[in-house]
């Protein structure tokens, strides 16, 4: 039977370019620095964000809790959006790792704004802890992959400067943002601290991603990763894929995004519920509440007829477009969507 994975761009599986860059990688221990594949990588991801430094981690959350461990001290109180990853999907870790309290804010389309920010900062009052550290989303995951504008950046990154507030950037689909506004990865990250980005999703790469900032940051931020047990060896056989996502497979991700839009237009007009306005990016988050449908038996169909996607919710579909999603995929999985909605 076919199949075809809709259920995340994690599933994505590594380049014939990257297998070979994998094999033939020089290699050496990385807690010692001696890594080449490693130290290669760490310049490219900052040379591409505009950053001082680069730190490989085995993942987007570590990436994600490291910065915030070295951006904070405990009792301090760090700013996100209400659904962002650094609170809903990292297991408590702002408050286990880092012994921070988030002040979540919900925004429309997963967005924060400086506006919506400022109220929540708060004052140099005994009672209250510091607010130390704002996180951004970007792309906004549970939002749909919705995507920061620069200006709504800048207002954000003026206001975090104005009150001595650093900023980190949770980028795991950085590039997917930077795609989706003809912009870049340097533009972006102009306006944040610190970013995390993966090299595992849309690039392709089998493991890992980078956190990039400035120097002294990054510095701090090495100790960390090897207290959470991130300090790996000769994992250059890692990094080497990762070369390879930076330089071979960002252009690519505009044919995610076209099958996203491809495919949300499809599911509208199935009679699904879905807000076409979300889908900027190569996440399409639908609801099947008004055909009156089971999410979790309209998932196992799904499932059944070899398309794979995530419930998301109470009565929502996640489905997710990349590498191994051709338009072939996108026009069965339409199919099979077209007969359930029937």
């Amino acid at each position: 039977m076919r199949t075809v994975d809709f259920r995340s761009d994690t599933v994505t599986l590594p380049t014939p370019a990257m297998r070979e860059a994998m094999y033939k990688a020089e290699v050496g221990d990385d807690v010692y620095r001696e890594d080449p594949s490693i130290r290669a990588l760490e310049e490219l991801a900052a040379d591409i964000t505009g950053k001082e430094a680069g730190l490989f981690m085995p993942s987007g959350t570590m990436g994600n809790q490291v910065a915030i461990l070295t951006h904070t001290k405990k009792g301090d109180e760090v700013i996100c959006e209400a659904e962002a990853h650094v609170y809903y999907y990292e297991v408590g870790g702002l408050v286990t790792l880092a012994g921070v309290q988030p002040r979540t804010i919900a925004a429309p389309r997963g967005i924060l704004t400086a506006a919506a920010i400022a109220p929540a900062i708060r004052a140099d009052d005994i009672h209250q802890p510091p607010t130390t550290l704002i996180c951004l989303e970007n792309t906004h995951n549970r939002a749909g992959g919705t995507c920061y504008s620069l200006p709504i950046l800048q207002d954000i990154h003026e206001l975090a400067k104005q009150r001595k507030i650093a900023i980190h950037m949770d980028g795991a689909r950085l590039f997917n943002a930077a795609t989706a506004q003809k912009t870049t990865a340097r533009d972006i990250a102009q306006y944040a601290d610190s970013i995390q980005f993966c090299v595992s999703k849309g690039l392709c790469a089998p493991v890992g991603s980078l956190l990039v900032g400035r120097r002294d940051f990054i510095d701090r931020a090495r100790r960390y990763r090897k207290m959470l047990g991130g300090g790996m060896r000769q994992a250059g056989v890692l990094a080497a894929a990762g070369i390879v996502a930076l330089t071979q497979m960002i252009d690519r991700l505009a044919e995610d995004h076209g099958n996203a839009a491809y495919l949300a237009e499809a599911i509208a007009n199935c009679g699904f519920g879905i807000d076409l306005t979300t889908v900027e990016t190569n996440i399409v988050i639908f609801d099947v509440s008004p055909l009156t449908l089971h999410i979790e038996q309209f998932v196992r169909d799904l499932n059944a007829r070899g398309v794979k996607a995530n419930q998301f919710g109470a009565a929502k579909v996640r489905m997710v477009t990349h590498q191994g999603i051709s338009r072939d995929d996108v026009d069965y999985a339409i199919s099979v969507l077209a007969e359930l909605a029937k």
